[in-house]
């Protein structure tokens, strides 16, 4: 073996060995990005009162119907397959109301965006609380709703999640307006 060869043996072992160091680096990225999966988001957007009613016999009987844009927003690189679920209105863990949400498809870095239309009657609760409330001029809600479902990262990689929400808002029942609605 002459000198030639040995140091061209050399130079070959040395892109071999920073070949393979580069796509280690490549695949790692790749497993740290694009491989993590995340449980997609589930907030309402917007709400509005479209109908309201009040009996004036009984002080805590509201009716009212709820239109309110949700969105599914999935952060991955495959979709979100989600089971049909329901979404839950409440004051104080009381449901009031609630609206089943069909199974459906999140596409992948996608925001799913569609209006639901929820019928909310206090005539479920009662308490003094809830008089109070209604008597201070804003009723508390709460709703819920928790999205189960699979990711499919290549049509070879499912992996379960679930997205969940909970929001906090307020209606004013002067100006039958939503108020304060934070989505965690």
């Amino acid at each position: 073996m002459s000198k030639g060869e040995g140091r061209s043996r050399k130079k070959c072992l040395a892109y071999v060995a920073a070949f393979i160091v580069f796509q280690t680096a490549v695949i790692l990225v790749f497993a740290l990005t694009v491989m993590k999966i995340k449980s997609p988001k589930v907030r309402f957007n917007a709400m509005v009162v479209e109908s309201f009613s009040s009996n004036n016999n009984t002080a805590t009987a509201i009716n009212m119907k709820l239109l309110a844009q949700l969105t599914i927003k999935n952060t991955n690189f495959g979709h979100f397959k989600y089971d049909e679920s329901t979404l839950v209105i409440l004051h104080n863990g009381v449901p009031l109301g609630e609206h089943v949400i069909p199974k459906g498809r999140t596409k992948a870095k996608k925001a799913q965006k569609f209006e639901i239309s929820v019928g909310v009657s206090t005539a479920k609760a009662s308490g003094s609380e809830l008089r109070n409330e209604i008597n201070s001029g804003v009723l508390k809600l709460t709703s819920q709703a928790k999205l189960n479902g699979k990711v499919h990262l290549f049509k070879v990689i499912k992996k379960k999640k679930s997205g969940e929400m909970k929001c906090d808002w307020g209606i004013n029942l002067g100006t039958r307006q939503v108020e304060n609605l934070n989505c965690n």
